[in-house]
């Protein structure tokens, strides 16, 4: 039997027309503003409109540490709203917008697969309704106004030497990471060292992701710190007079965007910060509006659990007053036999000595959610034909000793179908008592938070500073940003800051290199390990197998 790609079931998909799709989530067609057919942006004056409506139940989709072995999550989330509905429980989806760079890089898209997808996923995946533009617009403009102030007599008196701003572009593109900028003359410039973030990095996705209206994002868009005086005092956003003219660049991009899921499901997809950058999760406008739409709402946060759902935890929930009613926790079996050493190319014969050594992995996380976090859980096992009985019971079974359910996932074959036995248990689960709480408290120094993130939620022994990153602290807290939340940009693919060390590593601390403040987002970003906040291609790019034909369709992207 021939396996379709996921851009070919995508293709043969009949999209109803967007307006069918709102009137399903219960959005009339006065706060549709219409990119096309498929694809429409919300008018915000639905949330006060609809401000007496309770909100629906939070449900948040994350997995164990990634692997080359692939685990499926926003394919869960997507199966998993489908399955709700067939369920006859009023569900939407809401989940974040894709970047180029891991579109044209190593992952591909983020539309789902199979049969569990958002569409039309080449709009979704490529530009959709330009909302990474403006947000690369409106960050390159404060570049330049910031150049340009200092190239018309730097009235500030801003340090060239400590301008923390940096350019940015949608795309892996490692040739932009560090460069010299200013060259050729006096009238060219201030030569300077700069750099470039991908857009998905810049603290503008961050602060759009944050926003909960056209004031808010103003003033948070002012309140960034771009660089510092030679005598050491921040310069803002606001100091260089640039948050208007960033503000009216995006203005349409802070509106949510509606599609739809292949069976129908009305899906918001909105921003898309980095997870292992920046907190990795879409917007709260976004969420919002979900929650008033539908009584239960399916979201995801990005990488494993001790990346996205810390974040979306003790960063989103915390900021935007948001507490989620249950956690799906989402792995395959051959994600967890490679996090116990099995080679990629035996992933798919039966391991269980493998298995059972890439446990600690899967139950670790769990513990995480339930015990730190108090918040109820399903494993949700995204089911692979190789998949044997003997595998899936001792899944089952280590899953149990800790008081958490598993469900087998099959919505990439069967679509919502394959996932109602999932949406039966996060439907229980939704009523059960909920603790939810945070993994640190606000008002500890900065050096406790850290510590009890890697204590608590990674499993480390502690926090080694680096002597930079000590003076960074004690300036952050000395100029009032000490009782920020924290983001910690850690490799994904590990508890620790080594992505080589699989499974559940114990006796390892995490050294933090970096501190610097997102002071519109709100929040310190911790740097650790060798992250990079411009990821490079890799040697044999999704990119090359990307084409169109002369009709205009597009192949390659799955």
């Amino acid at each position: 039997m021939e396996i379709k790609s996921d851009i070919e079931i995508a293709q043969a998909c009949h999209m109803q027309h967007i307006r069918d799709i709102a009137a399903v989530a219960g959005v009339d067609e006065d706060y549709l503003e219409y990119y096309g057919k498929y694809k429409a942006k919300i008018d915000l004056k639905l949330l006060s409109d609809r401000a007496d409506r309770p909100d629906g139940k939070l449900v948040l989709v994350t997995a164990i540490n990634p692997t080359p072995a692939g685990e499926g999550k926003t394919t869960t989330t997507v199966g998993l709203a489908d399955g709700m509905r067939r369920l006859g429980k009023n569900t939407v989806v809401a989940l974040r917008e894709p970047s180029l760079g891991p579109v044209f890089g190593v992952k591909g898209g983020a539309a789902g697969g199979g049969y569990a997808q958002v569409v039309p996923m080449e709009d979704i995946n490529l530009h959709f309704t330009g909302d990474f533009h403006a947000i690369g617009a409106a960050n390159n403009l404060l570049s330049a106004m910031l150049d340009n102030h200092i190239q018309q007599g730097n009235e500030l008196d801003i340090d060239v030497k400590h301008i923390t701003w940096k350019r940015c572009v949608d795309m892996n593109d490692r040739q932009l990471r560090n460069i010299v900028c200013g060259l050729g003359g006096r009238m060219q410039g201030i030569p300077r060292e700069d750099g470039f973030d991908i857009t998905v990095a810049s603290e503008i996705m961050a602060v759009l992701c944050l926003a909960d209206g056209l004031s808010d994002l103003k003033a948070r868009l002012g309140r960034m710190v771009v660089a510092y005086t030679r005598s050491g005092a921040p310069i803002t956003a606001h100091d260089l007079k640039a948050e208007g003219a960033m503000a009216a660049l995006l203005k349409d991009a802070i509106k949510p965007n509606l599609v739809q899921t292949l069976e129908g499901t009305p899906a918001f997809i909105h921003g898309g910060p980095f997870a292992n950058i920046a907190h990795g999760c879409n917007s709260v406008m976004a969420t919002r509006v979900a929650l008033k739409m539908g009584d239960y709402v399916i979201t995801e946060a990005g990488f494993g659990a001790d990346l996205g759902a810390e974040k979306f935890l003790d960063i989103k929930c915390r900021l935007a007053g948001l507490r989620p009613a249950a956690v799906v926790l989402v792995a395959t079996v051959r994600a967890l036999k490679h996090h116990g050493g099995c080679p990629k190319a035996e992933l798919g014969k039966e391991n269980l000595a493998a298995l059972e050594a890439g446990l600690p992995n899967l139950l670790r996380h769990v513990e995480n959610l339930t015990a730190v976090y108090g918040l109820p859980c399903v494993v949700a096992i995204n089911r692979f034909p190789t998949d044997t009985e003997a595998e899936l019971r001792l899944v089952e079974a280590k899953c149990k000793e800790l008081g958490v359910n598993v469900a087998l996932s099959e919505v990439w074959a069967k679509g919502g179908a394959g996932g109602m036995a999932l949406a039966e248990e996060v439907v229980r689960l939704c009523e059960q008592p909920n603790q939810f709480r945070f993994a640190y408290a606000l008002d500890q120094p900065i050096e406790d938070k850290l510590a009890d993130i890697v204590k608590k939620v990674y499993h480390g022994e502690g926090v080694v500073l680096t002597p930079a990153a000590k003076k960074q602290a004690a300036e952050l807290t000395a100029l009032g940003f000490g009782g920020l939340p924290i983001c910690m940009a850690k490799t994904q693919y590990s508890f620790s800051d080594d992505q080589s060390l699989l499974g559940a590593p114990e006796g390892f601390t995490v050294t933090v290199r970096n501190l610097k403040v997102s002071a519109g987002a709100g929040f310190l970003v911790a740097l650790t390990g060798d992250i990079m906040t411009m990821p490079g291609l890799p040697k044999v790019p999704a990119a090359e197998k990307v084409d169109v034909d002369e009709t205009g369709r597009i192949s390659g992207l799955f």
